[in-house]
C-alpha cells in the first residue's frame, strides 16, 4: 500500500492532476490557533468592512424556524428582483452558490477535453480551476507590460491572439482580480465584437458596485447585442454577503437553461435567498460601502506614494503593492503584527502583497504595521 497516494492520483483526470487547491485568505480564527494573537485585523479576501445590511441580517433571522425545510430550488423571488433590477425576464438569470458556482456551470456546460479556455495572466484563480477541472486546457494570454496599457491588466490582442477552433469560453474579470486593472466600454465592446459567436465570453463584474469610471461598461445591458456573453456578480463584496455564497449569471435564455441543466439542486441556500433580496432593496447601504471604499482607497494609494511603495492603481475594494522586501517575510511579519495581507505569488505575482480597502482606521493599523515590519527588516 505505499504506493496508494501516487496510484490514486493516476486515476484522476489529467487536469486536475495539475492542480493545487485554492487557497484563501487566512481566517482569523486560523491566526489566533497558530500565535495566540487576539485585536486581529482581517484584510486578505475583499471582504466588505462594514458588513452586511441590516436588512439582511434580519431577513436571515427570519428563515431560522424553517431550517428544516428545503430552500426554494428555482430561487423564484430573488430571481424576479434580479430580473427585474436587470429590465429582463427571470428567464435570463442563474442562481449560484457565488459567483464561482457559476464559473464552474459554464465549465462544465462548454469545455472539456479537446477544447479550451483563454483568460489572462494575473486572473482571478478560479478560471484555471474550474478549465482544468473538465479536462479542458489553458491558453494564457500574457498581461500587458510596463509599456502597454494598465501594467499587468488585460492585453485584450494577446488573449484573441490566443483564441483557436478548440476554444469554447473567454474569461474576462472587469475589474480584474488581483490587479484591479480595468477594461474600457470601447476595448471590450471592439475584442467580443471580433470573436466568433460560438464562442461563450464571460464578464466577471464580482466588483462591478465599486467601479467609478465613466467610461467602465455594464455589460448586462450588451446581452441582447451578443448573445454568447454571460456577466456574473456577486453578492459577497459590496452586499457583504460573503458568508452565505450567493452570486448569479446573467445571459440569453437559452445560455440560462443550459447552465440550469447541470445546477446543483438547492444551490443557493434559504438565507442566503433571504439576504440577497433584502439587500437589493437597500440602496443606502451600498452607497455607504461604496464611499468607504473611495476614500480607503486614496488613503492606501497616498500612504504607499509617500513611502515611494509601488502599486498596481485598482478600482475595486483592494489593491496590490510591492512593499520593496520579500513579499512572503512581509507577509509573514504583518501575520505577527495581528494583520492578515494576501500573498499573491500563486497570480504569478511573488514579489506583491494584496490589501482590502477597509475603514479609516482598520487603514491606518495596516499602514502602521507595515511601517514597522519595514523599518525591522531595514534594520536587521
Amino acid at each position: 500500500m505505499s504506493d496508494y497516494p501516487s496510484s490514486i492520483l493516476q486515476q484522476a483526470l489529467t487536469g486536475v492532476q495539475k492542480l493545487q487547491p485554492y487557497q484563501p485568505g487566512k481566517p482569523v480564527s486560523e491566526l489566533e490557533r497558530e500565535l495566540g494573537l487576539s485585536d486581529i485585523v482581517k484584510l486578505a479576501s475583499n471582504e466588505n468592512p462594514l458588513g452586511a445590511s441590516p436588512a439582511a441580517h434580519a431577513a436571515v433571522r427570519e428563515t431560522v424556524d424553517a431550517l428544516h425545510r428545503y430552500p426554494d430550488g428555482n430561487g423564484y423571488a430573488l430571481r424576479q428582483a434580479l430580473a427585474a433590477k436587470h429590465d429582463r425576464d427571470i428567464d435570463w438569470i442563474t442562481l449560484g452558490n457565488g459567483s464561482n458556482d457559476v464559473l464552474e456551470l459554464i465549465a462544465r456546460v462548454f469545455l472539456g477535453p479537446g477544447r479550451n479556455a483563454v483568460f489572462s495572466e494575473h486572473a482571478f484563480a478560479v478560471y484555471p480551476i474550474v478549465t482544468c477541472a473538465c479536462g479542458a486546457d489553458a491558453n494564457v494570454a500574457a498581461a500587458q507590460s510596463v509599456r502597454q496599457g494598465q501594467r499587468y491588466g488585460h492585453d485584450l490582442q494577446a488573449m484573441a491572439g490566443q483564441v483557436d477552433n478548440n476554444t469554447r469560453i473567454v474569461f474576462i474579470a472587469n475589474p480584474n482580480n488581483p490587479t484591479g486593472t480595468w477594461l474600457t466600454s470601447r476595448q471590450l465592446r471592439e475584442f467580443i465584437s471580433g470573436l466568433d459567436p460560438r464562442v461563450i465570453v464571460v464578464v466577471d463584474e464580482a466588483y462591478f458596485e465599486y467601479v467609478d469610471q465613466v467610461d467602465y461598461p455594464d455589460t448586462s445591458l450588451w446581452l441582447d447585442e451578443f448573445p454568447n456573453l454571460i456577466v456574473t456578480r456577486t453578492f459577497s463584496k459590496a452586499h457583504g454577503l460573503a458568508a452565505l455564497r450567493v452570486g448569479y449569471a446573467l445571459a440569453h435564455p437559452a445560455l440560462t437553461d443550459l447552465l440550469n441543466r447541470v445546477r446543483q439542486p438547492f444551490n443557493c441556500n434559504a438565507m442566503a435567498q433571504a439576504a440577497a433580496l433584502a439587500s437589493l432593496k437597500d440602496d443606502v447601504h451600498i452607497q455607504n460601502s461604496v464611499s468607504t471604499n473611495s476614500r480607503g482607497l486614496v488613503q492606501l494609494c497616498q500612504a504607499f506614494e509617500q513611502r515611494n511603495l509601488d502599486y498596481i492603481p485598482s478600482v475595486g475594494n483592494f489593491i496590490s503593492f510591492h512593499p520593496a522586501a520579500d513579499g512572503q517575510s512581509v507577509y509573514d511579519a504583518m501575520l505577527r503584527a495581528g494583520v492578515i495581507v494576501r500573498p499573491v505569488g500563486n497570480y504569478g505575482l511573488p514579489d506583491f502583497l494584496r490589501v482590502t480597502v477597509s475603514t479609516q482606521a482598520e487603514n491606518t493599523r495596516f499602514i502602521a504595521a507595515l511601517d514597522s515590519v519595514l523599518d525591522q527588516m531595514r534594520i536587521a
